[in-house]
C-alpha cells in the first residue's frame, strides 16, 4: 500500500478510523480486530510490525509491545469501499490477551477439511504400519516418501496432458495426500507451505504492500 492508496482511503467515514481485521497468514484464521487511523497505518508500513489507534487509551500502540506477541505484516489490503483494511500476518504467540490463538476462539481456518486430513495422518503416525498404510510410509525411509511424491507427480502431470479432467482431478488427489505424508514425515505442515507462499507475495519494499 503506498502513500497515494493511503490518501485513497476514506478516513472521513469513521472520525478517521478504519477498521483493521487480521487475518493469520498461513491458515487464514481471523486473529482480532482492531482500529487504525492514517498514523498508525504509516508505523505498521514502516516497522512491519501491525499498529492499531486505541480507542480506550487515545493513542497509537504497536500489538505485542507489552507481551512481546507482535503481528509481523505480511499483506494489507482495502476493500472495495477504501473504508475497511484486511491484513495478513504472522503472530509470534497468542493474539488475544487471554491467551488464546485468536480472539475468536472458534475461528474457522480457510482449509479445515485439510486440516483435519494432516491430523487423521498424524494420528496414522502411531498405528500399526500392518494395518495402516499412512503409518508404514511414515515407518519407511524418506526416499520411499519422496518416491511417492514423484510418482503421482508424474501421473498428475499425464492425466493433465492427455485431457483427462476425471483423472486429472483423481490423480491431484493422490499427489496432495501423499505431499502431506511427505511433510509430516519431515516435521512441515500445510501451514508451513501456505506461509512460505505468502512470505514470497510479500513486498520487498517497506513502503509497498501487497
Amino acid at each position: 500500500m503506498s502513500t497515494d492508496l493511503l490518501d485513497a482511503l476514506d478516513f472521513a467515514k469513521g472520525d478517521g478510523l478504519l477498521p483493521l481485521i487480521v487475518q493469520h497468514a498461513h491458515d487464514g484464521r481471523v486473529l482480532m480486530l482492531g482500529y487504525a487511523n492514517r498514523e498508525a497505518l504509516e508505523a505498521t508500513l514502516r516497522t512491519r510490525e501491525i499498529h492499531f489507534w486505541s480507542r480506550s487509551r487515545q493513542r497509537l500502540w504497536r500489538k505485542g509491545e507489552t507481551s512481546g506477541h507482535v503481528l509481523e505484516l505480511v499483506s494489507i489490503a482495502p476493500d472495495c469501499d477504501g473504508d475497511t483494511l484486511l491484513c495478513q500476518a504472522l503472530p509470534a504467540g497468542p493474539t488475544c490477551h487471554l491467551g488464546t490463538p485468536t480472539c475468536f476462539d472458534a475461528a474457522t481456518p480457510a482449509h479445515p477439511w485439510l486440516n483435519e486430513l494432516e491430523a487423521l495422518i498424524a494420528a496414522r503416525a502411531n498405528a500399526d504400519p500392518a494395518s495402516s498404510y499412512v503409518a508404514r510410509l511414515l515407518a519407511a525411509p524418506l526416499a520411499r516418501r519422496a518416491q511417492k511424491v514423484g510418482e503421482e507427480g508424474v501421473e498428475t502431470a499425464l492425466a493433465a496432458v492427455g485431457g483427462d479432467a476425471a483423472k486429472l482431478r483423481e490423480e491431484a488427489a493422490d499427489l496432495l495426500f501423499h505431499l502431506l505424508v511427505l511433510l509430516r514425515g519431515s516435521d512441515l505442515s500445510l501451514a508451513d507451505v501456505v506461509g512460505e507462499l505468502a512470505r514470497r507475495r510479500a513486498p520487498k519494499a517497506p513502503d509497498r504492500v501487497a
